[in-house]
């Protein structure tokens, strides 16, 4: 497989997100999914919606979310939908909480390494296309969130969500989340991100925004503050090449902060997700980075 191509940029603006936009070359067509994190109640380092309103517009997108499978603003859809007013989501787009209604929406992987099959929001039938804008950070389980993550626990619904967790165990409960083999959970993390991957093949791109770097997830209601400088803008259809990508600029950094961040990826083994990912297929580690 020959190298992605991943386009990089200092500048962290609503304007330069166009900008990495447009120099992936494509134009997502018809209805637009714009899946990206509404943020828990309480967290403070979440891109906000003024952030990314150039971007939505230029695309003409919906911004999408799903809801979680722990306790919190985000867990029934009615709180969701409130969060999404409160954080002003929805003062500037149209929103969808995708698994709003049941049934979930079930994605077959017949090459999955642990689990073969993934439960979506049923909505995302609604959309042609999707632009997965992550805010890259760390992650409490994870090690750390970037493009696989939206396409995985992102647009799973909120049993997709516990179902990934517990590795494939039907009646998981949140508990059980916590009590699963590491690499297994970071191993389902990748196979979900793959059949949705594969669900808008050719019709998906990926920004990841370094910003606000903390440890700790958009999902986290008291999360650390950022530990490093912000790094910058990432684009590329590969969405294995772009988290990649971030992690080596966080490797490689001179920032004071780098080594507790590194600490949080290594400590939960999250680069098993990009390994794990890399095997199955759906894109590559390796890649060029093009300064913008």
């Amino acid at each position: 497989m020959e190298k992605a191509k991943v386009y990089f940029s200092k500048e962290i603006t609503p304007e330069n997100v166009v900008k990495m936009y447009e120099k992936l070359g494509v134009n997502l067509q018809g209805k637009v999914a714009v899946k990206l994190h509404s943020g828990e109640e309480g967290n403070q380092n979440y891109i906000k919606p003024e952030f990314v309103k150039a971007i939505v517009e230029k695309v003409n997108g919906t911004v999408v979310e799903c809801n979680t499978a722990y306790d919190g603003e985000r867990d029934t859809t009615e709180k969701h939908v409130r969060l999404m007013e409160n954080h002003g989501w929805s003062k500037y787009f149209n929103v969808d909480i995708l698994d709003s209604e049941g049934p979930d929406k079930v994605l077959e992987i017949p090459n999955g390494k642990v689990i073969k099959k993934d439960y979506v929001g049923k909505n995302i039938d609604n959309y042609d296309s999707m632009l997965v804008l992550s805010h890259f950070k760390g992650h409490p389980m994870g090690g750390y969130g970037g493009a696989l993550k939206q396409l995985s626990i992102g647009v799973a619904s909120g049993h997709g969500k516990r179902y990934i967790h517990c590795v494939g165990k039907e009646d998981g409960t949140f508990e059980d989340m916590f009590k699963v083999d590491q690499n297994k959970f970071l191993e389902a993390m990748a196979d979900s991100a793959s059949v949705v991957a594969k669900h808008f093949e050719n019709k998906i791109a990926y920004i990841n925004v370094m910003c606000n770097l903390s440890v700790d997830c958009d999902c986290c209601q008291v999360a650390e503050d950022p530990c490093m400088k912000d790094i910058g803008i990432l684009a590329s259809l590969d969405p294995i090449a772009i988290d990649q990508a971030c992690i080596d600029l966080i490797y490689n950094s001179k920032d004071e902060g780098r080594d507790h961040f590194v600490e949080r990826i290594e400590r939960q083994n999250g680069v098993h997700t990009i390994e794990t990912a890399a095997e199955l297929g759906f894109g590559t580690r390796e890649y060029e980075l093009i300064n913008v």
